[in-house]
């Protein structure tokens, strides 16, 4: 079978390459990286193609065609029915055709290529006062192609309606090669669509009856739009076919004002079932948005997060928003709404920051919904619509059918148009897991039929459903499915296994997420949040994507290296594809040492940010160390982790030759040697050893020292502060001397072996953090607050010392440090210096933003009075991962993201903050920039 395969691969790839499409890939890197999207399916493609034009479309169309090989497109590859797997060719669009066209204002439409994600179109059309109404909660990174290929929605389809009501005209081929021009109203001459409009003859009776019921009605395909009293409409038919009919090219959508004026009325429930009865009595009231949020979902994000605005008490809400062109008229429509509900509580929401963190705890429900129950959440039958008026005696009987099979559920979603998602504790990998997952799906949905719903208010049938439609359907209408697709795709190529023709639902579902009988060795961290077990643990991923939107502006930081490559591979979600098939073995099956695990790691900066940004917590640093300390335990490493890896044990011994180490790494040919043996690239400066560590500094003026009383302070002196970087850790002792402390340093070095954990050398880092936390421990047990000044030091005593070791004094620790400005957010009487007038861009290092939080940071630097950019994203250095020989071209870009021309527009006076030493660093060489550490800019 396996040879068989490849010789299908080589065919295919061959003709793709020969009728000149560039971008073929068929490596196994490829072919792992778009194995699954956001569903419970794996599909291993036979290639994957990024098209650079409409000729290569066209080209591999045609080499599909000739070959028989299935096609299957790809947006963002967030399809939670696994309608964007396939197993032949994966087109994907975002890669390159993802540009808007043109805006035409007059007309207020949008000419967009297929791989243009949502936000991109936005944020074009938002400065002409429009936008596109539509907005599903993955409108970061989503296409507007996969938008028209699933007729996606959104939380404001109540106002602007679903993507099919938007679509203007499309451009599309069919699997003969036909090229067809289709516009919403109009007709176009095809013998292809002679013969649709023969089928729809045929069949209209059948087509009144059964299809365009409810607003939600998405499963199948919409033939409603088809009637001849629809005018024929086969653009906006097209819209939900989920690529199985043709293949698009282009498309031009409708543009709608946004309203100026917004509220959201927040409404409290003692269940969701009964926010679900309430939906009715808010509808007439002409909500853009009526979304309804389950209690355990917000206590995720609460956890791991942040604050939550306050909400009215409930187990669940609705999140009611009315916009508007005048304030008066949406604040009275508001208060009307509120008096009409049946709610417990209410509260309504008037700052766009608030609403702000509102949308986004809705938006993150996919995988926020994934940690809230004691088993994984997991999606499958999540997209069910029912009528409105139907929801709450629905939501009712579909939690009794969960109990009735042993499971639980946590349901959110568009309430106001009685579109549920709903994440469910499927037990997969356990004996008879999948006969559950099947048994429980045909019964969900017959239950939904029952209520005149739908199995899809937007995602699409794809693997999930498409089996389960003759419940919903006649024999006829399913008979009309396959007339229409044979007028389209005979050959069944188009995404085959998807509503024609259907896969049955339990088949191509991912294999067991566990590696406990299948990694050897034993594991260098112990992984608490997923048992130890490293294949749950990469299998957090789920696929929302996340990692792949832009950053920008958002506070973010994940994914560093995808902001600047755009190659999937570089991204959280791509890497953890990876390592879930090196778990899996059929595919990438070399274990830790695959080619291909090092490849997708090979750029993983260790930021951490996914630890925080990604709504289901993956952890992609930790997996890489993981990875390097199973490849390497034993084995030669790479020059770098002997060097650099191992940084602060050769700061240490360097100290008392600072001066001389400095001179020879001045010296051009013992530089460039030193660069070679460290495996540093050539283009880097090597860092300068401080003359006189923190530690001997602080042992000189002891006595100066004494004189100080106030209660004792701990400042811990990280390898970095010690022997790098010592004016921030001078400062430091200043700035807590002059807020009343006594300040302590310990006796001796103290290193957290941050270098050796993310190089994944973790037997010694976990020997070093030991006795790192040993001579911590002391001082927490007394109450003696420890202050850490580098963030990425601070933040291995928060989070990784209590994975390296078994010892309750890590827990401790943890609890026990600080960072320099949440000590002095609680010490009374201490006041900021005044800086008012002056200009701060303030570069957060990655663990600073993922780890131990921003908030108190900033909060420090507003109350100097100073005016503050703050920026998203990584400064691109990220230790030593910027240094090393092969990563330089990166490190740049990532800095080129958003640091350097920060810096670069900044006005003459601006002060650069930025505490972590490789964001100092980074900043120093390529820009010349002196950047101060938060302590020095309070120092007084």
């Amino acid at each position: 079978m396996v040879a068989v395969t490849e010789v299908v691969t080589a065919d295919i790839a061959a003709e793709l390459r020969r009728l000149g499409v560039a971008d073929v890939d068929d490596s196994t890197l490829a072919r792992a990286l778009y194995s699954t999207d956001a569903s419970l399916y794996r599909v291993v493609p036979q290639v994957v193609v990024r098209p650079r034009g409409v000729e290569e479309v066209l080209a591999t169309v045609e080499a599909c065609r000739l070959t028989g090989t299935p096609l299957t497109s790809r947006g963002a590859g967030t399809s939670i029915a696994g309608n964007a797997v396939g197993t032949g060719v994966v087109i994907d669009f975002t890669r390159h055709l993802n540009r808007v066209h043109d805006i035409d204002v007059e007309s207020r439409t949008a000419r967009v290529e297929p791989g243009t994600v949502h936000a991109v179109l936005q944020k074009a059309a938002t400065p002409l006062g429009l936008r596109f109404g539509p907005d599903p909660s993955t409108h970061t990174r989503c296409t507007v192609g996969g938008m028209i290929g699933n007729n996606a929605c959104g939380s404001r389809a109540l106002a602007y309606g679903r993507t099919a009501d938007n679509v203007v005209g499309l451009d599309v081929v069919t699997m003969a090669g036909e090229e067809l021009s289709v516009v919403a109203g109009g007709r176009t001459e095809s013998a292809t669509l002679d013969r649709l409009g023969d089928v729809v003859q045929g069949g209209l009776g059948v087509i009144r009856t059964e299809f365009g019921t409810f607003g939600r009605q998405v499963s199948g395909y919409s033939l409603e739009h088809l009637l001849p009293e629809r005018g024929f409409d086969v653009a906006t038919f097209l819209a939900g076919t989920e690529g199985t009919l043709a293949t698009m090219t282009s498309a031009t959508v409708r543009l709608v004002e946004d309203p100026p004026h917004r509220q959201v009325l927040v409404l409290g429930y003692a269940s969701m079932a009964e926010a679900a009865d309430d939906v009715p009595a808010l509808l007439p009231f002409g909500p853009t948005a009526c979304e309804g949020l389950d209690s355990r979902i917000v206590d995720v994000f609460r956890t791991h997060k942040g604050s939550v605005p306050e909400l009215p008490r409930g187990q669940g809400w609705l999140f009611v928003e009315i916009s508007g062109d005048e304030p008066g008229l949406v604040a009275d429509t508001v208060q009307r709404a509120s008096v009409a509900s049946s709610a417990i509580a209410s509260r309504v929401v008037t700052d766009p920051r608030e609403q702000a963190v509102l949308w986004r705890i809705r938006e993150e429900g996919a995988g926020l919904a994934t940690r809230t129950l004691p088993g994984k959440a997991l999606s499958g039958w999540e997209d069910a619509a029912v009528p409105p008026d139907r929801l709450g005696t629905y939501l009712r009987e579909f939690d009794a059918l969960l109990r009735e099979n042993g499971l639980d559920g946590v349901p959110y979603g568009h309430f106001g148009d009685g579109c549920i998602h709903v994440r469910i504790d499927f037990p997969l990998d356990a004996s008879g897991g999948k006969e559950l997952f099947r048994s429980f799906l045909f019964d969900a949905a017959t239950l939904v039929a029952s209520h005149g719903g739908s199995f899809s208010g937007e995602h699409g049938d794809g693997r999930a459903r498409s089996e389960l439609l003759p419940l919903m359907y006649s024999a006829d209408a399913i008979d009309l499915f396959a007339q229409v697709k044979g007028v389209f795709d005979p050959d069944d190529l188009l995404n085959p296994g998807v509503l024609v023709r259907p896969r049955p639902v339990d088949a191509d579902l991912r294999g067991p997420e566990s590696s406990r009988d299948r990694l050897d060795g034993r594991l260098g961290l112990r992984l608490l949040h997923d048992d130890g077990d490293f294949g749950k643990a990469v299998h957090r991923c789920t696929g929302v994507g996340k990692c792949i939107a832009d950053n920008a502006g958002s506070n973010g930081v994940m994914c560093p290296s995808f902001q600047a490559t755009r190659n999937e591979k570089d991204s959280t979600r791509g890497r953890a594809r990876v390592l879930q098939e090196m778990i899996d073995g059929r595919l990438v099956t070399g274990g830790f040492r695959s080619p291909e695990v090092h490849e997708a790691l090979d750029l993983c900066l260790s930021c951490k940010g996914c630890a925080s940004d990604c709504p289901t917590g993956t952890d992609m640093a930790t997996y890489k160390s993981e990875v390097l300390h199973q490849s390497y335990r034993g084995r030669i490493r790479p020059r770098s982790h002997y060097i650099l890896g191992r940084l602060p044990f050769w700061a240490r011994v360097t100290s008392p030759i600072a001066w001389l180490a400095n001179l020879g790494l001045r010296t051009p040919g013992i530089r460039s040697l030193a660069r070679w043996a460290a495996g540093v690239d050539q283009r880097r400066s090597l860092p300068t050893f401080a003359r006189g560590s923190l530690s001997r500094w602080a042992r000189r003026r002891t006595s100066e020292a004494a004189g100080h009383g106030g209660p004792r302070v701990l400042l811990w002196a990280d390898s970095f502060t010690d022997f790098f970087s010592t004016e921030g850790g001078k400062a430091a002792v200043r700035v807590l001397e002059a807020a009343g402390y006594h300040v302590e340093l310990l006796e001796r070095s103290a290193c957290c072996g941050l270098t050796w954990i993310t190089t994944g050398q973790l037997d010694r880092a976990r020997s070093i953090v030991g006795s790192t936390v040993a001579q911590l421990h002391p001082y927490v047990a007394e109450g003696v607050p420890v202050v850490g000044l580098e963030p990425s030091c601070l933040a291995v005593l928060r989070s990784d010392a209590v994975e390296l070791l078994d010892d309750p004094r890590a827990v401790d620790v943890a609890r026990g440090v600080f960072t320099l400005s949440e000590l002095l957010q609680r010490t009374d009487g201490w006041r900021a210096p005044d800086l008012t007038g002056t200009t701060l861009v303030v570069q957060p290092h990655c663990h600073q933003a993922s780890i131990l939080g921003f908030e108190a940071d900033l909060a420090v630097m507003e109350s100097t009075g100073a005016t503050i950019q703050r920026l998203s994203g990584c400064c691109g250095l990220a230790g030593n991962f910027g240094v090393e020989k092969g990563h330089y071209e990166v490190s740049v870009a990532v800095a080129e993201q958003q640091l350097l021309p920060a810096v670069r527009n900044a006005a003459a006076g601006t002060i650069v903050v930025a505490d972590g030493f490789s964001c100092r660093t980074q900043l120093d060489d390529l820009a010349s920039v002196k950047a101060l550490h938060l302590a020095q800019l309070l120092a007084p």
